[in-house]
């Protein structure tokens, strides 16, 4: 393997982290009626649940490790302790800090005497932040599929209504993925430097390599939300989400590469964990509405296979 400079391991270590672009322009794609709406949200189901199984692991390899040492007496309380305290609090802030914002931000309950300005004002807010365009066009587009005994003024509402709503939470579920994926690379990030560090170029370059193809399919993660939608989400938006879920691995290359911490590694995996499962469940509540029960599985097969796929290069690097 050819040895690289310091330079050169931050530029490749932005490119295994950047390479999460590649997917998301699918969240562009229009007219996907919502059975192939479906599969391509079950498709990156399957990914977050592979990445919950590589996050898992890696974060209980360590601390199991660190576990046993402090049980057999050869690392001491202080050192081991801390370690099994950052996987559990690591969950409980990954997967209830999610439940706290949802709870919190994404709850549609509101008071029957201000509901309606509420609705117009959060209308003009998200139409400001994410560059939704045509509203309404797109209104009117359902309310001429609408039953005809109902006043075409307050279909025209309930529509701007339902489209808020819906693309409101695809927008949010999106950005949280991007979250729990940014924290997971920040871990992968760490590798690398950490590998480096070490003297072990030669690893180091796998794990670029086999990062940089991981985080491609993760791209799909973030983008599978947001499909299909009547507004095409905006590219400020998306070069946001891919900068939230893919610079962290350039931000932990450095970090990682100049400090060396199990206990960081662990926490990041964990919190990553914990809201990659948030997030899996909820795109898994949503694919039953959009899609047979027999389509989802397939779909989820197929992000499964391409999150094994993809992580083998790591393997038989021997990473």
């Amino acid at each position: 393997m050819v040895a690289v400079n310091y330079w050169e391991l931050l530029l490749l270590g932005s490119i295994a982290g950047f390479t999460i672009f590649l997917g998301l322009p699918l969240a562009r794609l229009q007219n996907v009626s919502a059975r192939r709406k479906g599969f391509l949200n079950a498709i990156a189901i399957g990914i977050l649940v592979f990445l919950i199984i590589d996050v898992f692991g890696h974060a209980w390899d360590s601390t199991g490790d660190v576990a046993q040492s402090t049980f057999s007496g050869k690392t001491p309380l202080a050192t081991g302790i801390p370690i099994i305290l950052a996987l559990f609090g690591g969950l409980a802030i990954g997967l209830l800090g999610l439940v706290f914002y949802e709870k919190r931000y994404m709850s549609g309950k509101k008071s029957s005497n201000n509901n309606n300005n509420d609705k117009d004002n959060k209308y003009q807010t998200i139409s400001r932040s994410f560059s939704f365009n045509d509203r309404k066009e797109a209104g009117d587009s359902i309310v001429s599929s609408s039953t005809s005994n109902v006043s075409s003024q307050g279909h025209s509402g309930n529509a701007e209504s339902q489209i808020l709503v819906h693309e409101t939470t695809a927008y949010r579920l999106s950005m949280m993925i991007a979250i729990g994926i940014g924290a997971h690379n920040f871990s992968e990030g760490l590798a690398i430097g950490q590998s480096y560090i070490s003297g072990a170029i030669g690893l180091a370059v796998i794990l670029i390599i086999g990062f940089g193809a991981h985080n491609a399919t993760e791209g799909f993660g973030i983008a599978g939300p947001l499909t299909g939608l009547i507004n095409k989400p905006s590219i400020r938006f998306l070069v946001l989400a891919g900068l939230i879920g893919g610079g962290p691995t350039f931000l932990g290359t450095v970090i990682g590469s100049l400090w060396t911490s199990t206990i960081t590694s662990v926490f990041f995996l964990s919190i990553a964990g914990g809201a990659l499962i948030y997030v899996s469940m909820l795109m898994y509540n949503s694919g039953r509405r959009q899609t047979t029960n027999d389509i989802l599985m397939v779909g989820i097969f197929v992000g499964l296979c391409a999150g094994f796929i993809t992580d083998l290069i790591v393997t038989l690097g021997g990473a």
